[in-house]
């Protein structure tokens, strides 16, 4: 058996570069080879995993973030290559949903012994833009709540979410949407859309409940045309997913989508795919995870 671990040290503030070796010391006991790839830049990062493929790689865990699980999944997708998650960033929104503890040696205890036992399940990815993503792709209000979260240095963690919400509120208007799935066509104001493979984002928030990475469909959450009180009353039940229930919000389920209208950007697993229109697809069984 042939692992390597993937560490970008500056997750979760230095803690996945403070976690490497303790992390490692678990995982050498269950393998025959390990390689540990420090890599501080997304080309760095993508090199050092190339060559750990070209001697036979058979398992990739990554200790980070959700940055670091979206670039573990466009290395593995697609390529008999199985992921392992060991959670040490902001959101760990790839790592909950695959029932991964958030506590980084407990995570890494758990997949050491997924590796030894050979446990192994293939689980759908969205396509989009020439991108895989894994968790939930989202434009309009979330995207830019997004946008901004990332550019604030305080609060540390979720709560850096919430301080985004506030302030896009301020100047946010629902924008002309056009959602054209394969089964149906819908035109409307939207205030947000997201497209989930997994159920969530934004550290913990259920966006997309009922999303199931195995059924090769998303869930499709759709927010109509919300004032700022529709809204400042949904979002408590977003961390809960009682969002659904509320009349401004339809879910729907589709394996192909395409989005377009206004300018507004596009985020999936938090990174930026640019902005609309863009066709989003769902491939089944395309990444291999430990477990």
């Amino acid at each position: 058996m042939h692992a390597a671990l993937a560490v970008h040290p500056a997750s979760g503030d230095g803690a996945a570069g403070r976690l490497m070796e303790s992390v490692a010391a678990r995982l050498r006991p269950v393998v025959d080879r390990l390689d540990v790839l420090v890599a501080h830049t997304v080309e760095e990062s993508r090199a050092l995993m190339t060559d750990s493929r070209a001697a036979g790689l058979d398992v990739l865990v990554v200790l980070g973030g959700d940055g670091a699980a979206h670039q573990g999944v466009q290395f593995c997708a697609e390529s008999g290559v199985a992921l392992g998650l060991v959670p040490a960033g902001t959101g760990n929104d790839f790592a909950r949903a695959l029932g991964i503890p958030d506590r980084p040696h407990a995570a890494a205890d758990l997949v050491a012994r997924r590796i030894a036992e050979g446990k192994r399940r293939r689980i759908d990815l969205g396509r989009a833009g020439g991108e895989w993503f894994a968790t939930v792709l989202c434009s309009g209000f979330d995207a830019l709540v997004t946008e901004r979260a990332n550019r604030l240095t305080w609060p540390r963690g979720p709560r850096r979410y919430d301080v985004a919400i506030l302030a896009e509120l301020a100047a946010f208007r629902p924008r002309p949407v056009v959602l054209r799935t394969d089964v149906e066509t819908i035109e409307l104001d939207a205030t947000m859309i997201a497209v989930g493979n997994t159920p969530f984002y934004g550290g913990g928030m259920p966006i997309c409940p009922g999303a199931d990475p195995a059924d090769g469909l998303f869930d499709v959450t759709v927010v109509g045309d919300a004032t700022r009180r529709d809204l400042l009353r949904m979002l408590p039940g977003v961390r809960s997913g009682d969002h659904i229930g509320h009349p401004a919000v339809r879910v729907l389920k589709a394996s192909q989508i395409h989005l377009a209208g206004g300018d507004l950007p596009v985020y999936a697993d938090g990174e930026p795919l640019g902005r609309l229109p863009l066709d989003v697809t769902c491939i089944p069984g395309a990444l291999t995870v430990v477990g």
